[in-house]
Formats: structure tokens, C-alpha cells, sequence
């Protein structure tokens, strides 16, 4: 145990942050499960011990992908995007069903499902910020810098937003970010979002889930005319915050936790907020201000282009995610399928999310070891694409 907390590196604010996240989701998991647990004829500590191993398995995966130079993370990326756009496919086309999206593959042999867009979102985010740091020399050159990336963006979105319109949108988002990073122009960045724009068109007027998109819309801006069927987790959601006051009815003692239809994924904001009061939810709004923080420092400290734009894409995903889960469970967004990073119950997810923790510590582990070094950076030769110093690019504010 000395010698793995002795090769714990990175930024320890982000080390803690998890820590206290994962603490928080196995209590949360555990209230909010006794419902789903006897209407399968479970008990509660199952579906926690399950939750357990995936989040102990997390900071495994977390811990070694930290140790790994940042720098491989620029070759697997291509090897991510090869795998990732004909798994997708595969996904639209032999994925298992539910509520009429295709999300989900089962893994063979372990027969564990994971959904496909969260191995997408960490390879889109690592691709383009290999690609961003590769074509500063030509970023504003049509053939070689712009179209490579904007196929990328629109064939990912395209088959995310077929099965899952609220990941698809806020990966194009983050992606948009790091185009303006990376210092594509505001013109070509407009083109992008055009482009998103007749994608998304065709999606909500062609996709066979058209109808539970503009349902959830209207559900969102006309409560009161919504069908008490489409309105039903929200309203749920909305008594369970308001009923927790501000030091909440306790630990186990939410009541809404047997009404919502998913109190330990896509809701369970509601549930802390109802156990833990306003200030259980302030803590957790504040854990994930905290670590955007700590990335913006990492960012802008960070030597080299691709370490820089690799933790800004990262944090900004896992941190807009969070958000717009919080969002929609303080009626603040429609409903979407949109976990809590790190809190929610999940498989595959936890494990994904955790590699992106990781990945972002590799970044600041680099930093660290290069202040230790206390050797300046030298300018790199005018041909070298692959070492840009940060300053060449206006990461962050």
C-alpha cells in the first residue's frame, strides 16, 4: 500500500474530490436501491457490493492510467476512433433496445453490458486534441487541418444522437470548445455548427425517437399541459428537493427514492438533495466547481499543446455532464438519460469515467515532475509539430 500511495501522483485536490465522490455514491446507492432491489427480489447490499467493485475497479483504472506518460494517449487515440465508429454502427444496428434507443452492447464471455458513447467521448475528446496539436501549423488550412476534423465531430455526433440525443449534443458541445481552443477560426467553427444544426434537423425529424424528444421538450416548457405520464419524474424529482429543506430528512430517509423511476442513476441528485438538504447539494456542486478549478490550473500550466487541450476536453466533458444532470433534476432542463459522474450507479460507465480522471492526473503528474525537474522547456524547432508549447495556443483564460 506505501509503495502505491508513494507513486500517487498528480493534483491531490482531484485525488480527493474522487475520493469523496465515490464515498458519497455508495451511500446514495445504497438508499436509493431498496425499491428496484425488492421488485427483483434482491437486497439492497447486493446491488451496493456490485456498485463497490465497479467503483474500486474505477480507481484502479484511474491509478494506472495515471501513471501512463499522457503522451501515449495521442497513439491510442487513433486506435480508440478506429474501434469506436464501426462499434457504434454496430450498436445502431445490433445493440440491445431500451425504450426504443439502441445504446447498449453486451460484452461476451462476462455478459456486461456498456453503452458505446462513453468509450466515443473519451476517444473524439483524445482524438481531437491530438489532431489540434498536430495541424497547428496548417490549423487554418481547409484540406488538411479543418475537414479532418470537422468528419470527425459530425460522424461521432450523427451516430451518438441516433440512439442518444442529450450525449451527442453536449460531446458536440465540449467539442466546439476545443475547436475554439485549439484555434480554429470563428468562420470555420460557425460551418461546424451548421453542420450540427442540419444533423440535429435530421435527427428529430427522421430518427424513430422523435416523438420522446419533442414530448420532453414540450413536457419541459408546457408543464402543465404535458401528459402526466411524460411530466411524471420530473414532478417526482422537484418534491424530493423540495421536501429535503436545508439539512435534509437524513441518511436513508428519502421518500421519493419509491417513486422515481430512477433514483439511483438519472436522478439521484434528487435523492441527496432530499437526504442531505440544500447543503448535501451545495457540497456536491461545489466538489465538481472544485475540480473544474483544479483542471483550469493544469491547463494553463501545462508545457505542452496536447497535454493542455487533452485536460480541457476532459474536464469540460465530465463537468458539463454533471451539470446537466444536476440541471435536469432542478427542473432546469428536460429529462435526459445523463448520469452523474462518478455518483450515479453504473457499470462500464464508472470505469470510463474513471480513465477520464485518470488521464487528466497524467496531465498534472507531468507538471509536477517537470517543476521537480526545475529545467526550463526549450523552444521547440519550427518543423517539430508535436512539441507546441502552450503559449502558442490560448488554452484558457
Amino acid at each position: 500500500m506505501k509503495k502505491i500511495l508513494d507513486r500517487t501522483k498528480g493534483d491531490r485536490w482531484i485525488w480527493l474530490i474522487v475520493i469523496l465522490l465515490s464515498i458519497l455514491s455508495l451511500m446514495a446507492i445504497y438508499s436509493s436501491t431498496g425499491t428496484i432491489a425488492y421488485k427483483n427480489d434482491k437486497s439492497a447490499e447486493q446491488y451496493l457490493v456490485k456498485h463497490l467493485v465497479m467503483i474500486v475497479g474505477g480507481l484502479a483504472l484511474m491509478y494506472f492510467s495515471h501513471l501512463l506518460d499522457y503522451r501515449y494517449y495521442a497513439g491510442i487515440s487513433k486506435v480508440l476512433m478506429v474501434i469506436t465508429i464501426p462499434l457504434l454502427l454496430y450498436t445502431l444496428i445490433f445493440g440491445n433496445h431500451v425504450n426504443d434507443a439502441s445504446r447498449w452492447v453486451t460484452i461476451p464471455v462476462i455478459n456486461q453490458t456498456f453503452q458505446t458513447s462513453d468509450l466515443a467521448k473519451l476517444a473524439l475528446i483524445t482524438f481531437l486534441a491530438r489532431t489540434l496539436t498536430r495541424k497547428q501549423e496548417n490549423i487554418k488550412d481547409v484540406n488538411k487541418a479543418f475537414i479532418p476534423i470537422m468528419g470527425s465531430v459530425c460522424i461521432v455526433f450523427i451516430l451518438i444522437a441516433l440512439a442518444n440525443l442529450s450525449t451527442a449534443l453536449m460531446l458536440f458541445g465540449v467539442s466546439i470548445l476545443l475547436l475554439i481552443v485549439g484555434r480554429i477560426s470563428i468562420r470555420q467553427i460557425l460551418i461546424v455548427c451548421l453542420a450540427g444544426m442540419v444533423l440535429l434537423t435530421g435527427v428529430i425529424l427522421l430518427g424513430s425517437r422523435r416523438q420522446t424528444y419533442i414530448s420532453r421538450v414540450q413536457a419541459f416548457i408546457h408543464p402543465e399541459k404535458a401528459d402526466p405520464d411524460k411530466s411524471f419524474q420530473a414532478n417526482q424529482s422537484k418534491i424530493a428537493i423540495a421536501t429535503g429543506g436545508i439539512l435534509g430528512k437524513g441518511p436513508g430517509n428519502s421518500t421519493q427514492r419509491n417513486f422515481l423511476p430512477h433514483p439511483y442513476s438519472d436522478f439521484v441528485f434528487a435523492v441527496i438533495v432530499e437526504e442531505w438538504g440544500l447543503v448535501g447539494g451545495l457540497v456536491l456542486v461545489l466538489l465538481y466547481l472544485v475540480f473544474l478549478y483544479r483542471c483550469v490550473l493544469i491547463v494553463t500550466h501545462s508545457p505542452k499543446a496536447f497535454g493542455a487541450l487533452l485536460a480541457a476536453g476532459l474536464s469540460f466533458s465530465l463537468t458539463i455532464q454533471a451539470f446537466a444532470n444536476m440541471a435536469v433534476a432542478v427542473g432546469l432542463g428536460p429529462v435526459t438519460g445523463v448520469p452523474l459522474p462518478l455518483v450515479s450507479m453504473g457499470g462500464t460507465s464508472i470505469l470510463f469515467t474513471s480513465v477520464a480522471f485518470g488521464i487528466i492526473l497524467s496531465v498534472s503528474r507531468d507538471i509536477e515532475e517537470k517543476k521537480g525537474l526545475d529545467v526550463p522547456e526549450k523552444k521547440p524547432a519550427a518543423g517539430n509539430r508535436n512539441k507546441i508549447i502552450v503559449g502558442e495556443i490560448p488554452a484558457m483564460g
